[in-house]
């Protein structure tokens, strides 16, 4: 896949945020099992479906960098053309293709009129006036306004061993996202792993989701409404897309929302404490307090909430508690909730943020990832590191 294009007819379609690498860290956060939308397609270069639009995101030591892409925008035979604004004005007549560019650079002199030409028509290219509010999109889906820095320097502080991992971690954020995208994708990760969970949301919102455009040879479409997903034969859909038995649960929690509660019944979740969000969701079909924990963390603003798997059940057993569920060969509903509390008094409020920084640090893709790794830290069995799977 090809993600660039000219440098002297590019760089203005890019803008940027302030953000130091250590508040976020795009290759951990985007591709550690939160969100299934993003794609790295050129190194250091993800893209993926936000708010209904294609986004492509990379960064730099100080900033985050992004280009949002339309149905008009479509640079793809104009990459190299000598005349920026001649470019510009095929894009929009052409409906085909969108292909990315690279970030800002340094333009050279002669580049200098061009790029001023770019900027002028800037506004019809994405919008223009809305670059204010696609910056405060990605602020609120990234919570830029939560110090992360701040919170790695207190939780190590109280965890020695959280403070060796976040030496070589840096950067990992909890994601705010769309409840109803963030519910049913998790309601997907039952028994799976995360480049299966992947495959099964993109099929599902090939079929049932809002068509968005085309970049390169991938086709983006939105995640789909409830109502799509409440169809009476969504079930049968999703069977056929390969969901088995998750088919079921994704068709009758939507049908549940939407006959008992209402289409914004998730978003008013957010008001409510957490375990009272934690307990409305666990009525729903498919859902159990693992699903239930990682959309209260990931969608509805409870940062105490702290999802447990088998995999969490590990990491807490081999650097935490040793003796806890000893003898269990399921993570039964006591020991569940006493990770969570446990965690949630060593960390702190955002304990589930920290928890994400060590699942994200012990998955197996990134076991090589680290530039001094701790020789002290006990490798995990060979049986656990197979696949990466999110119970």
């Amino acid at each position: 896949m090809h993600h660039r294009a000219s440098l002297s007819v590019c760089p203005a379609l890019w803008r940027s945020i302030p953000c130091q690498k250590a508040e976020l860290r795009l290759e951990f956060t985007l591709s550690c099992g939160q969100s299934f939308r993003w794609k790295e397609w050129s190194p250091g270069f993800w893209t993926g479906v936000l708010h209904g639009r294609i986004w492509t995101l990379t960064q730099t030591e100080e900033h985050i960098w992004y280009t949002m892409y339309t149905k008009e925008c479509c640079p793809g035979e104009d990459a190299d053309a000598s005349s920026a604004t001649a470019a510009l004005k095929k894009r929009q007549k052409c409906t085909k293709k969108i292909v990315p560019c690279p970030p800002p650079k340094i333009l050279k002199t002669e580049h200098v009129k061009e790029e001023k030409e770019i900027v002028e028509d800037f506004d019809q290219f994405v919008g223009g006036n809305d670059c204010k509010k696609d910056e405060e999109l990605l602020r609120d889906y990234f919570q830029l306004d939560v110090s992360l820095k701040e919170l790695y320097l207190l939780w190590g502080k109280s965890d020695p061993n959280f403070a060796k991992v976040a030496q070589d971690f840096p950067g990992i954020r909890v994601l705010r996202q769309d409840p109803t995208e963030c519910l049913f994708s998790f309601i997907c990760t039952s028994n799976n792993h995360i480049s299966r969970i992947t495959g099964m949301i993109d099929r599902v919102c090939s079929s049932l989701g809002k068509h968005l455009g085309q970049l390169d040879s991938e086709i983006y479409c939105a995640f789909p409404t409830l109502q799509a997903l409440a169809e009476s034969d969504t079930e049968a859909k999703l069977r056929d897309l390969g969901f088995g038995y998750r088919a079921k649960f994704v068709s009758e929690s939507a049908q549940t929302i939407l006959s008992k509660y209402g289409p914004d019944w998730l978003e008013r979740l957010r008001i409510l404490p957490y375990e009272e969000a934690k307990s409305a969701l666990c009525t729903l079909p498919g859902v159990g307090a693992k699903v239930a924990d990682c959309v209260c963390l990931m969608a509805l603003d409870k940062p105490e909430a702290v999802p447990v798997d088998t995999h969490v059940w590990q990491i807490a057993k081999r650097d935490y508690l040793p003796q806890l569920g000893q003898g269990n060969k399921s993570l039964t509903d006591r020991v569940y909730r006493e990770i969570g509390d446990y965690f949630r008094r060593l960390w702190g409020s955002h304990a589930g943020w920290a928890q994400s920084v060590l699942f994200c640090s012990d998955l197996k893709k990134f076991q090589n990832s680290a530039d001094k790794p701790d020789p002290s830290r006990k490798p995990r069995k060979r049986t656990q590191i197979k696949k990466e799977t999110l119970e």
